[in-house]
């Protein structure tokens, strides 16, 4: 009997990537990274004005790459390849025509920012998270926000949605319905050409949408109208039922599977966002919190409604029916910098040596490259062994993680980023230092809020290329939390994922929990709290806290 083999599509901030893996044993074959070309140069993007919006050719030029190369390494036969699924950052929306392709991909909205996917970091919808978070407390019916912590975000679908349209009137009427990024690329590979008839992912909306089937689905036109008379006309366009990732979608179309050299039977599974898939990816089982952790993080877990009962748990980003493992609830909480926090201090260090080198006379183009790429690779390194050697008792400074704002607990982009203590010996390395404390010290006010609410955590299991790679970031993190935290041997654990919900939906496994069982990849590394660091960072953090009230109540500016 021929082994079966699925692919797991990961759509993350930066780059695509695809694993091809074997649903006996989890085995990943082949897997291959895309990197976004025009996001990489800074295309359609105004980090001034937190608008983040990426160009969809970005995405289906990464999709046929990434697919087309995992099935060249491996040399499986296409008909072995049974399924795929696709998970994706979010809420990352994008506009559409009537056949559900993106307005971008039409030559009069080429160049237009609006007309393209709004990345789930673009914060210029806050004014108008704020507006939804006033009116669904004061206007006289249900509370829609309830199920997705008591506020609305302006990293999610209807703040975004309200904001380009009050901005672009040429987009807004142009705009038949709107779609989720996972949802987008599902629709593409099963050539769905009508998005009322489109699957959509129960992750997306229960999250990121206001969706929740006690009202039947999305809030009613008397509540949307009450922003804009569009958004009550564009419910008719959008959806009532949504679906969890171990349904078909569809199967590929005749167009993608001559593209990709697959098979029109392959079955294309309904799709969901990478936190959620990279937690199924790595094993999450009730009372254990998963740290997505890359450019910002998602920690993501599961209960069962019984415990959970009728139970509202505030200022976290949503609890959902099935938006990780079906038959459960899904918990999402996070925070909107982590990685880019530290990215951010690099660029901040780099980038005048980096316009010296260039304008140097002194060096030769070769030189300069390499001299450029060095320092790119090279500074995070040198600062983290660097802040490993430095006894934690000298940890003055305190710094807010808040450099992109705050996702949870309790959403407020407005937020800012804030040092504090620095002095003359406050150098590079003790700056970067207070940074790592305080992405961690953002991660433990997620942990409290849960606990707070009596939610229990047991177990951390940690993912993703800051999990992988920085021993200060993950040592410093268990200090904190004075927990052990795992980290999952897969590099590709949302990809991994993604592979479980297609192995559902193709039959070759029964569900969610069989899949995870038979292709879990395991844990290579724990990191264990150091007994003398915890006392210490127990201060420090509530220093931390300390100063987060006063900076977000008193200092307002």
């Amino acid at each position: 009997m021929k082994d079966k083999f699925v692919i797991g599509l990961d759509y993350g901030t930066d780059s695509v990537r695809a694993v091809l893996v074997n649903t006996t044993d989890g085995n990943c074959l082949a897997s291959h990274v895309y990197w976004y070309p025009r996001w990489k140069e800074g295309k359609y993007c105004d980090p001034v004005s937190n608008r983040f919006r990426q160009h969809p050719l970005d995405h289906l030029e990464g999709l046929e790459q990434t697919i087309k190369s995992v099935l060249s390494k491996s040399d499986v036969d296409k008909n072995q390849v049974k399924a795929i699924c696709v998970d994706t950052t979010g809420s990352s929306p994008m506009p559409v025509d009537e056949a559900g392709q993106s307005l971008a991909l039409k030559p009069e909205f080429e160049d237009n920012p609006n007309a393209m996917m709004v990345l789930w970091k673009d914060h210029t919808a806050i004014k108008e998270a704020d507006e939804i978070n006033q009116i669904a407390r004061t206007w006289g019916g249900e509370d829609f926000t309830k199920y997705e912590g008591g506020i609305y975000s302006s990293e999610w679908f209807w703040a975004k949605i309200l904001h380009v349209i009050r901005e672009d009137e040429v987009v807004k009427n142009a705009a038949f319905s709107w779609m989720e990024h996972c949802d987008f690329i599902t629709a593409q590979l099963i050539g769905c050409k009508n998005p009322l008839a489109l699957k959509r992912s129960r992750c997306a909306a229960g999250h990121k949408a206001l969706w929740h089937e006690s009202w039947g689905g999305l809030p009613p036109k008397e509540f949307l109208s009450k922003f804009d008379p569009y958004l009550a006309e564009l419910k008719d366009r959008l959806y009532t039922e949504t679906f969890t990732s171990d349904e078909i979608a569809g199967n590929l179309s005749k167009e993608w599977a001559h593209k990709l050299g697959l098979s029109e039977e392959t079955v294309v599974a309904v799709g969901t966002f990478d936190a959620h898939a990279g937690a199924v990816g790595v094993e999450i089982t009730e009372n254990t919190l998963v740290k997505v952790m890359g450019t910002s993080t998602c920690d993501i877990m599961v209960t069962n409604k019984e415990a959970l009962g009728d139970k509202l748990i505030p200022g976290i980003c949503g609890q959902v029916d099935g938006s990780v493992i079906p038959g459960t609830i899904g918990l999402e909480a996070g925070q909107s910098g982590f990685g880019d926090v530290l990215a951010w201090f690099k660029n901040l260090l780099l980038r005048p040596s980096l316009e010296l080198i260039e304008s140097s006379p002194s060096l030769d183009e070769e030189q300069k490259k390499n001299l450029k790429a060095e320092l790119d690779d090279q500074l995070l390194i040198k600062l983290s062994e660097e802040a490993l050697s430095i006894p934690i008792e000298e940890s003055q400074v305190v710094a807010l993680d808040w450099v992109n704002g705050r996702r949870t607990p309790d959403a407020n982009q407005a937020l800012k980023g804030a040092i504090r203590n620095l002095n003359m010996g406050s150098d590079a390395v003790r700056v970067f230092k207070a940074l790592v404390e305080a992405i961690s010290f953002g991660s433990k006010s997620i942990v409290e809020r849960f606990r707070q609410e009596g939610v229990q955590i047991d177990a951390v299991i940690g993912l993703g290329g800051v999990a992988k790679k920085s021993t200060l970031v993950m040592q410093t993190l268990a200090d904190v939390l004075n927990m052990p935290i795992k980290v999952a041997s897969s590099d590709q654990a949302p990809a991994l994922g993604a592979a479980m919900y297609a192995a559902v939906a193709a039959g070759i496994h029964p569900n969610t929990e069989s899949a995870i069982q038979a292709m879990s990849n395991g844990f290579d590394k724990v990191y264990h709290p150091i007994p003398a660091n915890v006392p210490v960072y127990e201060k420090l953090y509530g220093e931390y806290v300390g100063f987060g009230k006063l900076i977000e109540n008193d200092l307002r500016f």
